[in-house]
């Protein structure tokens, strides 16, 4: 079963990949977030550097992005001419690129101050977002992705997708393609695209080709630096690049954005409408869902599997380090190498669920539990491989060595989630003393009069850690909540919050806006 939620929060979308009801992606859209992956840039070259080959590139971010000569593609020339061309306003959308010549490839041991000259304009793809001190990875070699294909502008070539392994259905693909694909575009074929037919496969070309129409208008009008055309929102990528393997349900809690998702599947997969609902809970999605107490669970140095059995993960610069431990686990009558070959092959399917959810990148080594047998050496790996399967990031996989470590490479493209499990005591601030709690009670009841005989409220709501709840509703008719409505003749609603620590008391007036003290 396949979920997707998508969560609006302070900072902006929050969006859960659930399988089996346990998270395996989060990903978080941030409002401020300027670059990501896929955004096509006019840029402008800002330093030529001879001895990395590569430039240095003014793309809007507080750092340069970087652009190797390798990343230009061998038909850079032809797009610096439709660049040129767009910019003077003598590109036709509709015909130009069918009636414009391509200029031949560059040399592809050449060297970047062949190619571009500094303060030159250049059109430009992000790659790999802002990580860290560094600024986005670039390339010139665009590619348009679709659901069902990838058009690739001034690209020579039509190929399938690897994962399709029937030769059968390759070919077909491949006839079909041929056929399709527009004049100086190049074209992939995507796994999704696997038993579609023409007329599917045309409009998603369609489609594609209104975005390169429009990426021609914006560059018109652009001043460098500037993004021309922008990647779909990370919901909408997210569905489209695996539509193919289907969601039970699609929850979404924001209004813009199930309009926005609905909008995408009315026009891409119709029939995945009636799985998109619009979540109109009193708690957060994510709440109602147990997905922040998954977070919090998942997160974290050490990530627990079933029978005692736990992961510490470690993150370094160089790489990502993970140990496996059996912990207290019982061996009930099994040798030490069946239990061995259990443990690891649990922490082989949570290992590859906690790449996926932290979007770990770079070099993993993994020291597995020793193994003796190189027949359960294989078993591993073989493990290991299938639960990898389904993760979208390119990853390579080595045998485990003699030493029982496995090393593994995934692709980063952006910055690694890091949520903060640990937190500072929001009763005491670090500092371990409080309020005295004897007095809690006296100060929301001091609260309450000044809200009701000075700002004259007529209806108050107060949040409230579930144990001072209990407290003040104790004995209903001898309760402190009663005794409110006795004095001021006004129902103060409490809503328990297990969120909230001891000490902390949030009021809300009729219009459910939180009132500051």
């Amino acid at each position: 079963m396949n979920e997707l939620l998508v969560s609006k929060s302070e900072e902006g979308l929050r969006i859960a990949i659930l399988q089996d009801r346990k998270i395996v992606e989060l990903h978080h859209e941030k409002l401020s977030e300027e670059f990501a992956v896929g955004d096509l840039v006019l840029g402008r070259v800002k330093k030529i550097v001879t001895g990395l080959n590569a430039a240095f590139v003014e793309v809007g971010h507080p750092r340069d992005a970087f652009l190797h000569y390798f990343d230009l593609g061998p038909q850079i020339r032809s797009l610096l001419k439709y660049v040129k061309a767009a910019r003077s306003g003598r590109a036709d959308p509709e015909k130009y690129l069918d009636e414009m010549s391509i200029v031949p490839d560059i040399n592809k041991n050449g060297k970047m101050d062949e190619v571009l000259k500094q303060n030159q304009e250049v059109l430009v793809q992000v790659v790999k977002e802002p990580i860290s001190t560094k600024g986005p990875r670039l390339s010139s070699e665009i590619s348009l992705p679709g659901q069902y294909v990838v058009l690739v502008p001034f690209g020579k070539m039509v190929s399938v997708s690897k994962k399709i392994r029937s030769g059968d259905e390759r070919r077909r693909l491949k006839v079909l393609s041929e056929s399709l694909c527009p004049k100086n575009f190049g074209m992939i074929v995507r796994t999704a695209a696997e038993g579609k037919d023409a007329a599917s496969l045309s409009r998603d070309i369609d489609s594609i080709l209104e975005k390169w129409k429009a990426l021609t208008l914006a560059l018109a009008k652009a001043r460098a630096p500037e993004k021309v055309l922008s990647e779909h929102t990370r919901a909408a990528s997210i569905l489209r690049d695996m539509l193919s393997l289907g969601f039970d349900t699609i929850y979404v809690d924001d209004k813009e954005a199930y309009q926005e998702i609905e909008s995408y599947l009315q026009s891409h997969q119709p029939d995945l409408l009636k799985s998109l609902k619009l979540y109109k809970g009193r708690v957060s999605l994510f709440q109602d869902m147990g997905i922040e107490k998954q977070i919090k669970a998942s997160f974290g140095k050490v990530a627990s599997m079933a029978n005692g059995a736990y992961l510490v993960i470690e993150h370094t610069e160089a790489m990502h380090v993970i140990d496996v431990n059996s912990g207290s686990k019982n061996l009930k009558n099994q040798t030490l190498e069946e239990t061995a070959l259990k443990t690891n092959l649990e922490a082989s399917t949570e290992i590859a669920r906690q790449l996926r959810l932290r979007d770990m990148g770079g070099i993993i080594v993994v020291d597995f539990i020793d193994l003796k047998k190189s027949e359960n050496r294989k078993i591993l790996n073989d493990h290991l491989r299938k639960a990898m399967k389904a993760d979208r990031a390119k990853h390579s996989i080595l045998p485990m060595s003699k030493f029982g470590l496995v090393q593994i490479t995934r692709q980063r493209v952006r910055p690694q989630i890091d949520i903060q499990t640990s937190e500072v005591c929001p009763s005491c601030n670090g500092t371990g003393k409080i309020q005295a709690s004897i007095l809690i009670t006296d100060e929301i009841s001091n609260n309450i009069d000044f809200l009701v005989r000075q700002n004259k409220e007529k209806k108050i709501t107060l949040a409230v850690n579930p144990y001072v709840a209990a407290y003040l509703k104790k004995g209903f008719l001898r309760s402190i909540q009663f005794s409110w409505f006795h004095t001021y003749w006004l129902w103060v609603r409490i809503k328990e919050d297990t969120s909230l620590p001891f000490t902390v008391v949030k009021y809300y007036n009729s219009r459910d806006e939180e009132i500051k003290f």
